[in-house]
C-alpha cells in the first residue's frame, strides 16, 4: 500500500494505490469525512458494477444511490450529464451529497465534471477500476466531456477528496486494456522519471502478468509524477502540458476513426510515436534514445494497425485544446525523463511525423 499526497494551491488529498480498497471504501471515507453524508450516489458502469458492486457495498452500513454510465466514448456527452445531474436532483441530492466515481476513465470523467457543476460543486472521490484511470485520469482534477468537434472539450477543474486505486480491480481487467493503460505509464517516465523507464524496461514481464509488486511499482510511480507536476502547475498554465506527450497526435487519431478503433491509450502509443520521430528530427533527442523510446512502446503493445490518410490526421489536431491562438502547441521530449513545450512546428513536420506513424503501423512487429 501507498500513499501518494497531491497539493496544489486549491486542493490537498491523497492517492492511495494498493490491494483490497474496494472493500474497505466507507470505513477509509468516513475517516476523511466523518460520518458519511445522507446521500452517497456512485457513478459506475453496468459490466464495472457486475464484476465489483457486491465487494464495493460490503463496508457500507446503508447501500448508496447507483447510477450508470453507458460503457464508451461516445457516452462521454453533454447529454449523459444533463441525464446524470437530473437523477440525481430527483433522488435529492443537495449541496451536501458525495458523489463516488467507480470506474475507468470515462467514468471519473464524466463524474468528476457532474460533481462540479451539480449544485455548482459537490464532493467527490474518485475509486478508479482501470489502469489508465490510476495512472492518469483520477489524478489532478481534470474533467470533462467531449464534443463532435473534439476530445474534452467541456470541462472543469474539480479536485477529488481522494483517489482509492485498487490494484485487486485490474485482474479482471482485459489483456488489451492493461497494455493501452500501460501507455501512460511509459509516457510518465519519458517526460519526467528515467527511472521508471528503466524499471518498465527491465521488469516488461512481471508487469504484464500484473505482478501485484511491479504493478504498484509502476502505478505510484506514474501519479508521484503526475502529482508533482500538477503541484507545479494545477491549471495548466505551462508545465502541465508536458502531461499531453502523444496526446496531439493521440486524441486527432480518436476523432478521425470517431472513437470506435483505438483505446485512448493505444491512440496515445502512436501519438508518442509520432512525437518521437519530430523531436529525432529536430534534435532534441538522440538517435539511439529516439530507438529506445520507441521499442518500449511496442515492448507493452501491440498497437493496432491503421489505415488512414495522414492529412486528414494532421487536420484534426488543429482542434487540439493545447492550441492557442490558432499555432499548433507540440510536447516534445529532451533526453529520457525530461520534456517540454514546442510552438513552431510547421504543417510539414507534423505531417512527416504523422507519415512515419502511420509507416510504422503498417508493419508487422513480433
Amino acid at each position: 500500500m501507498q500513499t501518494i499526497r497531491v497539493e496544489t494551491p486549491t486542493a490537498k488529498y491523497d492517492v492511495t494505490a494498493g490491494s483490497g480498497l474496494i472493500g474497505s471504501l466507507a470505513p477509509r471515507l468516513e475517516r476523511i469525512l466523518g460520518p458519511l453524508p445522507r446521500r452517497v450516489f456512485v457513478l459506475t458502469s453496468a459490466p464495472i458494477w457486475a464484476l465489483w458492486g457486491e465487494r464495493f457495498l460490503a463496508s457500507f452500513a446503508e447501500a448508496p444511490i447507483v447510477l450508470f454510465l453507458e460503457p464508451g466514448e461516445k457516452f462521454k456527452t453533454l447529454t449523459s450529464v444533463e441525464k446524470l445531474a437530473r437523477q440525481v436532483a430527483a433522488a435529492g441530492g443537495d449541496r451536501g451529497s458525495l458523489l463516488i466515481a467507480f470506474g475507468g476513465g470515462i467514468v471519473g470523467d464524466v463524474g468528476g465534471f457532474l460533481a462540479a457543476i451539480f449544485m455548482r460543486g459537490i464532493s467527490y472521490v474518485q475509486v478508479p477500476t482501470t489502469f489508465l484511470a490510476q495512472v492518469d485520469s483520477s489524478v489532478g482534477g481534470k474533467t470533462g466531456v467531449n464534443l463532435p468537434e473534439g476530445k474534452n472539450l467541456v470541462g472543469s477543474f474539480h479536485h477529488p477528496l481522494a483517489v482509492f486505486a485498487d490494484i485487486e480491480a485490474l485482474g479482471t481487467l482485459p489483456e488489451r486494456e492493461l497494455r493501452a493503460g500501460l501507455m501512460e505509464s511509459v509516457k510518465a517516465g519519458i517526460i519526467r522519471d528515467r527511472s521508471l523507464v528503466r524499471f518498465m524496461e527491465g521488469h516488461a514481464e512481471q508487469v504484464l502478468a500484473r505482478d501485484p509488486k511491479a504493478l504498484e511499482r509502476v502505478i505510484a510511480a506514474s501519479i508521484r509524477m503526475k502529482a508533482g507536476v500538477v503541484h507545479l502547475d494545477e491549471r495548466e498554465g505551462g508545465l502541465r502540458m508536458i502531461l499531453n506527450f502523444g496526446h496531439t497526435v493521440g486524441h486527432a487519431l480518436e476523432q478521425v476513426t470517431h472513437y470506435k478503433v483505438l483505446l485512448h491509450g493505444e491512440a496515445v502509443g502512436w501519438g508518442m510515436v509520432a512525437a518521437l520521430y519530430l523531436a529525432g528530427q529536430r534534435g532534441t533527442i538522440s538517435q539511439a534514445q529516439f530507438e529506445r523510446l520507441e521499442n518500449l512502446i511496442y515492448l507493452y503493445g501491440p498497437l493496432p494497425e491503421l489505415n488512414l490518410r495522414a492529412a486528414r490526421i494532421v487536420a484534426a489536431t488543429g482542434g487540439d485544446k493545447k492550441n492557442l491562438n490558432g499555432v499548433r502547441r507540440f510536447v516534445l521530449p529532451v533526453g529520457i525523463g525530461d520534456a517540454g513545450v514546442v510552438e513552431d512546428v510547421t504543417p510539414e513536420e507534423l505531417l512527416a511525423a504523422v507519415e512515419y506513424m502511420l509507416a510504422r503501423a503498417g508493419e508487422e512487429r513480433s
